[in-house]
């Protein structure tokens, strides 16, 4: 009897975490300005530029559809702590593969959570749980 009183408990609990997980929140939050902070603390090197969809155009496209797909802890954490953390991780992945493949520049990025796009000129898309926070981002690899 205690045995299966603790196996409801647990399945009750282990619901209550998948149902708080899955209401992740869309936040729009400002590209330009996040990318400009991690270029000025180092954690980009700014060879690499980046570009929302819609803001820059041109050059050879060396790898069409560039995909991201990050998370990182955001519990106890502000949506705009967490985010920003997120997409530092994203930006450095792109960054890392832009140079491998000899591009200088990231462009027509667009948020890609759950493979649904969502262009913006000015913001990017994170997805915030109550454990989790994901950016996820596609985009093309080009070089000027």
């Amino acid at each position: 009897m205690l045995m299966k009183k603790l196996t409801v408990t647990a399945a009750l609990c282990l619901g209550g975490v998948v149902s708080a997980q899955a209401a992740d929140t869309a936040h729009n939050l400002d590209f330009k300005s996040a990318v400009e902070r991690a270029v000025a603390d180092g954690t980009l090197d700014g060879s690499v530029k980046f570009y929302l969809a819609g803001t820059k155009s041109g050059g050879k496209v060396l790898q069409k559809d560039a995909v991201t797909n990050k998370k990182t802890n955001g519990f106890a954490k502000s949506a705009e702590t967490a985010c920003d953390h997120v997409l530092r991780s994203a930006l450095i992945q792109l960054q890392n593969t832009a140079k491998a493949q000899g591009a200088n520049s990231v462009t027509n990025i667009v948020s890609y959570f759950k493979a649904n796009e969502a262009k913006s000129t000015t913001t990017y898309q994170c997805f915030k749980g109550m454990a989790v926070a994901s950016v996820a981002l596609k985009a093309d690899l080009v070089k000027f």
